[in-house]
């Protein structure tokens, strides 16, 4: 592939009309890695002709997804909404050249068409009634007003294409309907919009999901009549879910945002999806979205479907975030934290946490999930935990505890856990009987860090406070299982 800069130009042209599809993300990836391999350029463009589903917020929502996970394109955004006026333009241009030709049939009509050839179980596909109309018929369809979409004539014959991930692709023209380039309100359909605006923006290559396949020869066929050089396709495989069905909103969490607000990192959403549908040539899993610059080629592209395994994200995201720099992951931590409505004043604080956390921690939400005792005071006490290792007296203990606590300075790691394993001699118990109630009555679990190493990072004063409150609680319950017996 030819390294002279601009000479490959790839697009990403996602619908503001819903929330950005991680489909489209791994689209949008294939087509950035292809042209940064290339020295080329990556064009975002909006394709905004649905003007009463697209929206600012989803427009927003889409530049924000494809930045958070790192991508930067090389020119102004292309919004199809500023150019109505051109897509109208060329179609009566291919009108003009007897290329199209105006279809007045209602919704109705069609519905009841294709009802005739459901009946007699053929394949429906526009039967050109309005190709063969009369100039009287027509010209009584302009008198009534009646609205009118131009469709485009297909001719005889086969469109072929080399695709470049399948191979050799073929479709006799004779099972393409004459489709439609402007709607009857006069807006721009899929096909001629996106020819006209490739052909503007000189995309060289085109890369996009299996499900346009079938718009392919359509579109091969207007570059043709407009006279145009046409792009280079290639058909990325689909995302299914582990029931192998594709990817959908009701049963998949599909939006970007929803693995950002999960904690996922966008260098963890990068390198699981390019393994979606690539490989490289060796055993390698851990990419940075650099070195993928570097290493990607279409060549490794597989042409099946891919399917998406939530624990291999989940998994590569983890050992993303150990690769991280303690710094950094605290940095990202605060962010977190604060979007979650957790103030964290003291970023020293935070390091312990993340320290004491280690390998537990597979996404940020996690610190939040396992771990939200070194945010809150307000959490609950695990209830199995409570019945397994809430034994009579418990309370008396760790009253004796707290006093001994009190006495330490410094409140450290080998002060605390001597003070607890010497109570426990004096108690002639277990140190696990104290141990057990005791990482229970501070987090509210019964699993965590070690148990002297959690404390230290809380501090003397809530660990005495919290210890209190559970001593308390369990004097309040036992009480009222006294009452009731």
């Amino acid at each position: 592939m030819s390294k002279n800069r601009g000479s490959v130009r790839l697009r990403i042209a996602p619908s503001p009309t819903g929330y950005l599809h991680l489909g489209t993300v791994r689209t949008a990836l294939f087509n950035y890695l292809f042209a940064r391999v290339n020295n080329g350029k990556f064009l975002l463009r909006i394709e905004d002709t649905d003007l009463k589903r697209s929206s600012d917020t989803m427009v927003d929502s889409i530049i924000r997804g494809l930045k958070w996970v790192g991508f930067e394109w090389d020119e102004d955004i292309l919004f199809q909404s500023d150019h109505f006026d051109e897509y109208r333009e060329k179609a009566l241009e291919l009108y003009n050249k007897g290329l199209a030709y105006w279809c007045y049939c209602t919704p109705e009509e069609i519905k009841e068409r294709k009802s005739t050839y459901k009946k007699s179980k053929r394949r429906w596909m526009y039967d050109r009634k309005c190709y063969q109309l009369s100039e009287e018929d027509k010209k009584r369809f302009e008198e009534e007003g009646r609205a009118k979409a131009l469709r485009f004539f297909i001719n005889d014959g086969v469109t072929e294409f080399k695709d470049l991930i399948h191979g050799e692709i073929k479709r006799e023209n004779s099972e393409i309907e004459d489709f439609v380039l402007l709607k009857a309100d006069g807006s721009p359909t899929y096909n001629l919009a996106v020819v006209v605006d490739d052909h503007r923006m000189k995309i060289s290559h085109i890369l996009r999901g299996d499900d346009h396949i079938s718009n392919t020869p359509k579109q091969i066929l207007l570059y043709k009549a407009f006279g145009w050089d046409i792009p280079r396709f290639g058909h990325l495989p689909l995302i299914l879910s582990k029931d192998k069905t594709k990817l959908s909103k009701r049963k998949d969490a599909v939006d970007i945002f929803d693995y950002k607000k999960e904690g996922f990192l966008p260098e963890g959403m990068i390198n699981y999806l390019v393994l979606l549908g690539w490989s490289p040539k060796n055993e390698e899993e851990i990419f940075s979205l650099a070195e993928l610059e570097e290493k990607f080629t279409l060549e490794n592209i597989h042409p099946t479907p891919a399917v998406f395994d939530r624990d291999r994200l989940l998994w590569l995201n983890g050992e993303w975030l150990r690769r991280l720099s303690l710094e950094e992951v605290v940095k990202r931590l605060e962010i977190y934290l604060k979007e979650n409505n957790f103030e964290i004043e003291n970023n020293d604080y935070l390091i312990k946490v993340v320290k004491a956390m280690g390998n537990r921690v597979n996404k940020l939400k996690d610190f939040i999930e396992i771990g939200s005792y070194f945010f809150t005071d307000d959490f609950a006490y695990d209830e199995e935990g409570f019945k397994k290792r809430i034994y009579p007296g418990v309370e008396i203990r760790l009253r004796e505890l707290i006093n001994k606590f009190n006495g330490l300075d410094p409140f450290d790691e080998n002060n605390m856990e001597s003070a607890l394993r010497e109570l426990s001699e004096e108690l002639k118990c277990k140190a696990g009987e104290l141990i057990h109630p005791v990482r229970l009555g501070v987090s509210g679990m019964t699993f965590g860090p070690g148990l002297f190493e959690l404390l230290e990072v809380l501090g003397k004063e809530k660990v005495i406070k919290r210890l209190k409150r559970f001593v308390d609680f369990i004097e309040k319950k036992k009480r009222t299982t006294d009452l009731h017996g």
